[in-house]
């Protein structure tokens, strides 16, 4: 969806309320449990993330997504499977198609899947704290997930300001600083 298409909404996400959420956690065998983000906190980034704006989320509904914590291998697979790039990648969003009204259940957003291994590699790279990192890159697929994205230069300035915001009010550094100033 381009960012033409989202609704108005009040100058910073904070402002919004965020949906009721049903958030499905998934962890592949072959990720390790040790390098994964609190439950509670991922839950917390999400639901700051789904205060953005977006014609994807309807006042009072419910919204659902999953998030899956897998291996290296897992998600060079995804990634090849379904961007056409033979490699691994942090993180990858998944939109689902927005469930008609009449179904009269909640709105599935779709499923986020994030690499351990590599999102911990990438975290000591940048010298940023995990958890810090973790709170981007869902940040990051959760606006995904509402339709944001970052080819075009203004639709990448929109959501990088998104991000910024959303992670200042959860006490989270600007990510992109920091890669600026390395």
């Amino acid at each position: 969806m381009p960012i033409s298409a989202m609704t108005s909404a009040p100058a910073t996400p904070a402002d919004r309320p965020a949906p009721r959420l049903v958030l499905h956690w998934l962890v592949d065998a072959e990720a390790d449990p040790a390098g994964l983000p609190a439950r509670a906190w991922s839950r917390r980034v999400v639901q700051a993330a789904l205060r953005a704006p977006s014609a994807r989320l309807q006042a009072g509904r419910p919204v659902a997504l999953s998030v899956r914590f897998t291996s290296d291998e897992a998600m060079r697979a995804l990634n090849r499977d379904y961007r056409r790039q033979d490699k691994p990648t942090n993180v990858l969003s998944f939109p689902a198609e927005p469930l008609p009204a009449a179904l009269g259940r909640r709105d599935y957003l779709g499923d986020l899947a994030l690499a351990v291994p590599y999102v911990l590699r990438e975290a000591a790279a940048q010298g940023k704290a995990p958890r810090a990192h973790w709170a981007h890159l869902l940040t990051h697929g959760v606006l995904h997930l509402l339709g944001y994205d970052h080819v075009e230069e203004a639709d990448a300035v929109r959501m990088e300001g998104l991000e910024r915001s959303i992670l200042a009010d959860l006490g989270v550094a600007d990510p992109y600083l920091e890669l600026e100033t390395q």
